[in-house]
């Protein structure tokens, strides 16, 4: 049976209030610029979920063609497409980050 990888990240993105598809783990990043934005996203302090994509090429290539965006780490906030590790991190500097992630959190009951 094929997967429907589209299908998955949607279920990822709507699923989660804040969803991180980084090479390895929040625990152990594989790459300084998915670390990076782990560091970020813990410095906010709200849970966040997150896909390694070193352990799953096939959703690899599929956030890529999701997003139309070339690179990994990807961050979506509440649903929308937020940006890889260079926006992230110029956000979290110009101090538009956490207040999109409050948001977040704010809109709806808590979830993961």
């Amino acid at each position: 049976m094929s997967r429907d990888l589209n299908s998955e990240i949607k279920t990822e993105i709507e699923q989660n209030k804040i969803m991180v598809y980084i090479k390895g783990t929040p625990e152990f990043p594989r790459c300084g610029f998915s670390n990076a934005m782990v560091q970020v996203l813990n410095k906010i302090g709200k849970p966040f979920s997150s896909v390694d994509v070193l352990a799953d090429p096939e959703k690899w290539q599929a956030v890529k063609a999701f997003s139309n965006w070339p690179t990994i780490p990807q961050i979506y906030v509440n649903g929308e497409f937020v940006g890889g590790c260079d926006i992230t991190l110029e956000m979290h500097q110009k101090g538009e980050l956490s207040p999109l992630i409050e948001k977040a959190f704010a809109a709806a009951p808590e979830t993961k």
